[in-house]
């Protein structure tokens, strides 16, 4: 199949498009790329009804863009973006698959290290890996507002040899944000870009949410730093002993310098614990417990963060339930 995929002709489906997917979303379809987005039904109602409004750090502006609940709306897409939590990443591709065009480039704009694996365990598909770095929120239905950021970086695998029809995918993918005016790195070494920001994820998420703060004041005090610390500490050793070619670079610094730039902004973690809903943190300090048990490493500050998240999660899904609704 040829694409225009680097161009504004292309055709873009956002599936699950909360505040990150939105955001990216918004970007392209500003910038004249056809995108629909695939959302719950008050915010695709909101943008039916005025658009979806960008507040952003540089600008506010309200953008047309299609969208819609209904995943069969990707049926013509020739690039889908998967933005949803990792929690659903196998349900919706399972329901995604008979929609897709042949040849469609699905990326993965998802927090976490295997999320392809899982998309090519229900699927078959052999979806592009990228690495997400925005604050965003969604401030009400059709209102996303931007803290911080907004870049991505996409690579192919060491491993993986791409289909002979698309034999740069990551170029056409780069092109296709860089020319909207989102920054887009092609990586080397996507792994290790992986467990970069999921290390970085695993030091600021959890405490976002459990002390119900932000990135930056979190990063500013003495004890929480020291916290931060040791908790990228023991997902570095996981990761090195998995053999993950991290950079070399003080990853403690980088972690504690990302969230004093993060600034006001809260995490997804923390977002999610507000409104009642499930987690990813399975998919962060979760998995680095998971993986440091499976090769005998100590990670009992990620678990502390894990085991406190997972509870928060369910009291906070109690409260939102109305008495006598069923789970």
């Amino acid at each position: 199949m040829s694409t225009n995929a680097g161009s504004g002709r292309a055709r873009v489906a956002v599936v699950g498009a909360g505040a990150v997917g939105s955001y990216f979303g918004g970007m392209l379809a500003r910038a004249g790329v056809h995108v629909t987005l695939i959302a719950r039904p008050a915010h695709v109602e909101a943008i039916h009804g005025d658009g979806l409004f960008l507040d952003c750090v540089s600008f506010q502006e309200k953008v047309r863009v299609e969208a819609s609940t209904e995943i069969s709306a990707a049926r013509d897409a020739e690039v889908a973006l998967l933005c949803v939590k990792t929690l659903d990443t196998e349900e919706t591709m399972r329901a995604l698959k008979p929609n897709l065009a042949p040849g469609a480039i699905v990326v993965s704009l998802q927090n976490g290290v295997d999320n392809v694996e899982h998309i090519r365990a229900a699927s078959g598909i052999d979806a592009l890996p990228s690495v997400v770095y925005v604050a965003a929120a969604m401030i009400a239905p059709g209102h996303v507002k931007h803290n911080g950021r907004g870049d991505l970086v996409v690579g192919e695998f060491a491993n993986h040899v791409p289909v002979a029809s698309q034999p740069a995918r990551t170029e056409r993918v780069a092109e296709l944000f860089v020319n909207a005016g989102v920054p887009c790195r092609i990586s080397a070494n996507i792994e290790a870009d992986l467990w970069t920001k999921l290390i970085m994820n695993c030091a600021g998420n959890a405490v976002s949410a459990l002390a119900r703060t932000n990135y930056g004041h979190a990063a500013r005090d003495a004890e929480t730093r020291e916290l931060m610390g040791t908790v990228i500490a023991e997902a570095i050793a996981v990761a090195r002993r998995l053999g993950i070619k991290l950079p070399d670079i003080d990853m403690v610094g980088a972690g504690l310098k990302l969230a004093e730039t993060l600034g006001e902004a809260i995490s997804s973690t923390a977002q999610d614990i507000a409104r009642g809903k499930r987690t990813e943190i399975g998919s962060l300090n979760g998995y680095i417990v998971k993986r440091g048990a499976e090769l005998g490493i100590a990670t009992p500050v990620n678990f502390t963060l894990y085991a406190l998240v997972t509870l928060l999660e369910q009291n906070a899904s109690k409260q939102a339930r109305p008495a006598g609704a069923s789970q």
